[in-house]
């Protein structure tokens, strides 16, 4: 991780933390997945690069030059 480009480093750290939250042990040590607590914001982080594939084009620059 020390490595990596400090964006790539936040990036991965995010991520982390988003596992962290989606599966937490129980107090007997279960595996307790807190679905309930994904916010908006770790949705934008799983679907950005998916979504960056069609938004990041000239075609569609030019569509928003005037906003």
């Amino acid at each position: 991780m020390q490595q990596l480009p400090q964006e790539r480093a936040m990036e991965l750290l995010d991520f982390a933390l988003f596992l962290q939250q989606l599966a937490q042990r129980s107090e007997s040590g279960e595996l307790v997945y807190a679905t309930d607590n994904i916010t908006a914001y770790d949705c934008m982080l799983a679907s950005e690069e998916v979504l960056a594939r069609d938004w990041n084009t000239p075609e569609e620059d030019k569509a928003w030059t005037n906003l």
